[in-house]
Order: C-alpha cells, then structure tokens, then sequence
C-alpha cells in the first residue's frame, strides 16, 4: 500500500515542523548569567561598573577590561558596593536619539550573597 503523494507530503512537513517546535522549546538560548566583581556604582546615575575574568567576550568591555552599564535591579535588593560579587546578565542596546545613534549597555542582576 502506498500514500498518496499530497497525504506523503504533509506527513512529511508535519515532522519537520515537529523537530523545530521540540528543539526551540528544548534548546538552551537563554542569557549565561556571569559573575564578577563590583568595581564601583554610582546610585544617583544607576551606573555599576564591573571587572573580572568572567566578562571577557561580553558586549560593552571597554579596553581596561571592565564592563559598565546602567543596573536595573529589584526593588529593596542589596545595593552593590565595591569589592561585592554580582550575578548579572548584560544587553547592550542602541537607538536613535535626535538623529544621532546611542549605544549602551544594561546590566540586571544582584549581589550574590
């Protein structure tokens, strides 16, 4: 017994849109969340600034190796001071701002207790 050439198809298209709904449900593209060292932050401004080994490679290193950025965090978490360890994710975003591109980076995350 054979199937029909359309019934063939469809069975067939049906499997490979099976394979990609498992594998991006199963995959792991969610964001590797880094620790390292407070270098400082600036609570009027929200800017933390960060250094360690673990950021190499991150988007917004400047060339002395550090990663600084605006922190959003969670309300009534610990306010990071210098010499603290941080658990973070970074995105580095740009837009236009009066015709001019900006770029910066955000930084969430919390002090690791």
């Amino acid at each position: 017994m054979t199937l029909p050439t359309p019934v063939f198809l469809a069975g067939g298209a049906l499997c490979v849109l099976a394979g990609v709904f498992l594998g991006s449900v199963v995959s792991n593209d969610a964001p590797v969340r880094t620790t390292a060292k407070v270098l400082s932050f600036d609570s009027s401004k929200a800017q933390l600034c960060l250094e360690g080994d673990d950021i190499d490679g991150q988007e917004g290193v400047d060339s002395e190796g550090r990663l600084c950025g605006t922190l959003r965090r969670t309300p009534n978490s610990q306010v990071p001071r210098e010499g603290d360890d941080f658990r973070f994710v970074s995105v580095r975003t740009s837009g236009q701002v009066d015709g001019k591109t900006v770029q910066q980076v955000v930084i969430y995350g919390d002090v690791v207790d």
